[in-house]
């Protein structure tokens, strides 16, 4: 009887953790449905098991829907809701793709806000203090189908409900972990901040990939 009681409780338990995470990535992901247009500066660090190495580098990210504009100190990225250009500016070249929705929701996290039921089991995991010092609900999304990354950590902030961090684990050691220092919404930002515009850049090479 004792093992039985113990069984439901702990369903009971896994299903109430679903249900917090479920409840809190929904408002995140409203979060930035509402807020028209979303700017934010970050830091990311990159992490190697394998390599034994890390990096470290600040960013922007521009997002309105599911377009997006990254900006790192070697990379501009412009995804305008189909075609991705990839900007490298060591090399000057600039790669054109049209990436899949696995790719693209690692990059931009309305993206796997917004999906997350599709491909992932989520956990509530408790609270904690963010960075830059507000409660935070801590969620865990574990893919359900097996590929490159195990396992993402979002840490949610309770009054904004917009992420304050971000990490991904993928299965060859790297983990990647992305702190939003700064945010901005209602920015309303035009169709063309999110297109490669190709005479701001007059040096480079275009290599279509797709």
């Amino acid at each position: 009887m004792k093992n039985i009681l113990l069984l439901m409780m702990l369903c009971v338990s896994v299903v109430v953790s679903a249900q917090n995470a479920t409840s809190i990535l929904d408002k995140a992901a409203k979060a930035y449905d509402d807020a028209n247009g979303v700017k934010a500066e970050f830091a990311m660090r990159i992490r190697s098991d394998k390599h034994q190495t890390t990096e470290s580098f600040e960013g922007e990210i521009q997002i309105k829907g599911n377009k997006f504009s990254l900006k790192t100190p070697d990379v501009l990225t412009w995804f305008d809701g189909k075609t991705q250009w990839t900007y490298m500016l060591r090399t000057e070249e600039v790669n054109v793709s049209n990436p899949d929705g696995e790719e693209l929701q690692y990059m931009n996290p309305a993206l796997l806000l917004k999906n997350y039921k599709k491909g992932f089991d989520t956990k509530y995991k408790g609270e904690s203090t963010a960075a830059n010092g507000k409660s935070a609900y801590d969620v865990t999304l574990i893919p359900r189908k097996k590929g490159s990354v195990t396992q993402v950590d979002l840490q949610i902030e309770k009054l904004s409900n917009f992420p304050a961090a971000l990490t991904v684990v993928s299965k060859d050691g790297m983990t990647s972990t992305i702190r939003i220092m700064n945010i901005k919404t209602g920015l309303n930002q035009s169709d063309d901040s999110f297109v490669f515009n190709a005479s701001d850049f007059p040096e480079a090479e275009v290599i279509d990939l797709r």
